[in-house]
């Protein structure tokens, strides 16, 4: 208990006795975990202090204290997903302008819908996003489809020319919303050639002309080519061999060979991988044992949350980047429970969730769209398993033979139905089913 005083250790030790005496009547593996997580280490004391180090501790200290105020109040008060209060935060910004100062997200009209409308969705407000506002709102984001002679993509914005990113982004959306008079409007053939013209001779893709090269822009690549059915060998070409030379000596991947590994740009490539092999093949293809350990380490002791990078600080987001990587690596693998699910579940109940609304990086942050849509893809991870079917993948491809389970067994985590969320896709991070129905959409369709 190090440099505590007296009252402070009395008052851990007063949890541990109210904790054992829970674990006699009828134990609570959230609370349970919790108490694990609050008498965890952290850096050690020993650390030279560097800005990296006075910045972990200050986030430990800071998560610290909001795990003894939850101990303290006894597991029958332990957080629950303000699923109300972020529907609200959701649909206030599908159904009214942004205001001025978010100028600045001029390009990212197509990124603001599929969050909002995606964490709408896993909070089960799909009616919501039915309506005939939202609907507008979805027709609008329809004049952001920019062509030419040859091309065709979604631009961050109107007039904005073609960015696989937004183009990933809209698809998404419209494949949430099932609108099948969008679906019709989408020039398949020109989303091809914006393809092909992208593509490198390495085997990755630019995210847009003259632009960067990374693991997310491959992603975004092969995501809207199997969305539109339009995904052949000559996409394909390369980019397998280019996707696994990504992995770093520390295991994870990075955005192109040589940088750094990262966990957004790791689940780019796992995900790029389901997207072209079955999960028996991608073991042969990369290092997993390297992969398990680096992603492992993502996950903090004391916090619970995950980190995105070596030396870095737990961050909501990546939740869902390392996360939905660990849902896909199980499969891969063979290990079921890589990350500890109810610590990350903790940690998301109980330090990303603003007030009113919103959800967050971490406390003492300001909620926004994009924490709270991968916050709550996190959440998702934490509460299912994903199952390879290789009967539904012989049927509908390798991309669509993954299906989700809740996680039945509560020794792994507890799931309460206050704080269940709906189920993902692990591979295009969207629910469960919504990008199969449009694959199979543009499948029944004349060749493009």
């Amino acid at each position: 208990m190090g440099d505590e005083s007296l009252e402070e250790q009395f008052k851990k030790l007063k949890f541990l006795v109210e904790l054992s005496a829970h674990k006699n009547q009828n134990s609570n593996l959230s609370f349970d975990t919790l108490v694990q997580m609050d008498e965890s280490d952290g850096i050690s004391p020993s650390e030279p202090i560097s800005d990296t180090v006075e910045k972990q501790l200050e986030v430990e200290d800071s998560v610290q204290k909001i795990y003894d105020d939850v101990l303290s109040k006894g597991s029958e008060h332990f957080p629950a997903l303000n699923r109300k209060g972020h529907l609200i935060y959701t649909n206030i910004f599908l159904h009214k302008p942004l205001p001025s100062q978010m100028t600045v997200l001029d390009a990212s009209h197509c990124w603001i819908l599929y969050w909002l409308i995606n964490a709408t969705s896993l909070l089960g407000g799909v009616q919501s996003i039915k309506n005939d506002v939202c609907q507008n709102c979805i027709k609008m984001a329809m004049s952001y489809l920019y062509e030419d002679d040859e091309d065709e993509g979604f631009g961050g914005g109107y007039m904005q020319t073609p960015h696989l990113a937004d183009t990933y982004a809209m698809l998404c959306t419209l494949a949430i919303v099932g609108d099948e008079e969008c679906w019709s409007q989408i020039d398949r053939k020109k989303v091809y050639h914006l393809l092909l013209s992208l593509k490198n001779k390495d085997g990755s893709f630019a995210i847009a002309k003259d632009s960067e090269t990374d693991t997310r822009s491959v992603y975004c690549a092969l995501c809207t080519a199997c969305m539109l059915n339009i995904l052949d060998d000559e996409l394909k070409k390369g980019v397998e061999d280019w996707i696994v030379s990504c992995q770093t000596y520390e295991g994870g991947f990075a955005g192109n060979p040589g940088d750094e590994a990262h966990s957004g740009y790791t689940f780019c490539a796992i995900a790029s991988l389901c997207i072209l092999e079955s999960p028996a093949r991608i073991a042969e293809l990369i290092n997993v044992d390297s992969l398990l350990r680096w992603l492992c380490h993502r996950q903090y002791a004391i916090e619970g949350g995950l980190s995105g990078r070596t030396n870095k600080l737990v961050d909501g987001c990546y939740s869902h980047w390392g996360g939905g990587t660990a849902a896909l690596l199980e499969c891969i693998s063979g290990n079921r429970n890589v990350i500890n699910r109810t610590a990350l579940q903790n940690y998301i109940l109980c330090c990303c969730q603003a007030e009113p609304f919103g959800l967050v990086d971490k406390p003492g942050k300001y909620p926004d769209f994009y924490h709270t849509n991968y916050v709550l893809c996190g959440l998702s991870a934490c509460q299912h398993y994903q199952i390879y079917d290789e009967k539904l993948a012989l049927k509908e491809g390798t991309a669509f033979g993954y299906r989700p389970i809740t996680i039945p067994d509560e020794k792994v985590i507890t799931i309460d139905e206050k704080n269940l969320v709906e189920a993902l896709d692990p591979v295009f991070v969207a629910p469960s089913g919504s990008v199969l129905k449009m694959r199979n959409y543009y499948r029944e369709l004349m060749p493009c």
